[in-house]
């Protein structure tokens, strides 16, 4: 029975773990759920060895070097932080009381793969010269800012290679309006393929803001307050693609608009839901559109604001006999032409006039010189009396008649 026994096995005592050490793993020595508990243990330090950046983190800012991001959210800063990691490439600064970005606020030597900026929802007013002249900047979020100023020289002298900005809520300001269409007419943002302006309160458009921004795809105007789009021009934009005019005080598109539309090839969606549009035969070119154009989203929904006989009608079911066309649509130009009219019509009764005279000169001269002759003798009179009634012995003379 002794013999049977298995002997010792001093091999697996040699293999025991010194007292304080775990065993990792699920090989022989290895605790039931140690596997689990080494992971937990190891994790921070494996994430935290993946997330050190050469040059360090901002303190009030998160960094992952793997994913090339830099968030700095709602951490109460003043100013952009000037240790920014150089590997970033998408970085966030959010929800901050910044107010002013200066010139070189975002180093262009230590940020030269820096992609997407998103400075939304703080409390930007100033965005100096050269303060986003970055390398690489493809993406620029502004929304939600309450800027002031915005320099035409804000990505620098050479250009940008700028495809998106979002303005959403930023131009409150005209002066800022004026400034953004200058910077766009520069052709400094030729690469730009998305524009979003909505949320700004816009009433008109400079002229030809758009005319220098031939890769534009989508542009957003939606939630403003246009009344017209008569001098804002579509020329130029081959590439475009969706145009949002929707929730706008728009009344009518005019047929130089509604031509401009027609010629852009790759235009296919048009939004233009939720405008006061006015029904009377200045709508008719925009409603012959839409009943043959299929670039317009939803015109099915498209309804009549005023009059209030046509409130709530579809414009695609409006019909010849459902406007009044017996007023002129364009007064400005019927005044025009009325003053036009008038002005001949004066000149030409100024012409018969001058010609009466001249064909009358002999006769209007004596009878000029009639009036003459009688004003003198009439003031001659006046004058015989006056010398009478100046000498005291005529005087005498006339009271004493009878002697």
């Amino acid at each position: 029975a002794a013999r049977s026994r298995s002997p010792p096995r001093p091999a697996a005592r040699s293999r025991r773990r010194p007292q304080g050490k775990v065993a990792c793993g699920a090989g022989p020595g290895a605790m039931p759920g140690r596997g689990a508990l080494c992971l937990g243990l190891l994790l921070p330090v494996l994430l935290g060895c993946g997330s050190a950046q050469p040059g360090g983190c901002p303190s009030l800012c998160e960094c992952s070097e793997p994913a090339k991001t830099v968030k700095c959210v709602n951490r109460n800063l003043m100013a952009v932080p000037p240790d920014l990691p150089p590997y970033v490439r998408s970085l966030f600064i959010t929800g901050n009381p910044l107010t002013d970005l200066p010139a070189g606020a975002f180093l262009a030597q230590r940020l030269p793969d820096l992609a997407s900026l998103n400075l939304s929802g703080n409390h930007l007013q100033t965005v100096e010269a050269g303060s986003l002249a970055l390398p690489a900047l493809r993406q620029l979020d502004l929304s939600g800012n309450a800027l002031v100023s915005f320099s035409p020289q804000a990505f620098g002298e050479g250009g940008s290679p700028l495809e998106e900005l979002a303005l959403r809520g930023a131009l409150r300001d005209h002066g800022v309006l004026l400034s953004l269409a200058a910077l766009l007419q520069s052709g400094a943002l030729r690469n730009l393929s998305r524009l979003e302006l909505a949320d700004n309160g816009l009433l008109l458009l400079p002229a030809g803001m758009f005319t220098a921004l031939p890769a534009l795809r989508q542009l957003d105007l939606s939630n403003n307050s246009l009344v017209g789009l008569r001098n804002v021009s579509f020329q130029g934009l081959g590439q475009l693609q969706s145009l949002n005019l929707s929730d706008n005080s728009l009344g009518v598109l005019w047929n130089s608009t509604l031509a401009q539309f027609r010629s852009l090839p790759a235009l296919r969606h048009i939004v233009l839901g939720h405008n006061t549009w006015v029904c009377d035969c200045a709508i008719e070119d925009l409603v012959a559109w839409l009943k043959e154009s299929d670039q317009v989203e939803g015109k099915e929904a498209l309804t009549c604001a005023s009059p209030d006989k046509m409130l709530g009608k579809a414009l695609l079911k409006i019909n010849g006999s459902d406007l009044n066309c017996s007023v002129p649509t364009d007064l400005p130009s019927q005044l025009q032409t009325s003053y036009v009219f008038l002005g001949i019509v004066l000149a030409l009764i100024g012409a018969i006039f001058l010609l009466v005279l001249y064909l009358n000169r002999k006769g209007i001269k004596k009878w000029m010189h009639n009036i003459r002759d009688a004003c003198r003798d009439h003031m001659e009179g006046y004058h015989y009396r006056y010398e009478i009634n100046a000498d005291p012995r005529l005087t005498n003379l006339s009271s004493n008649s009878d002697v």
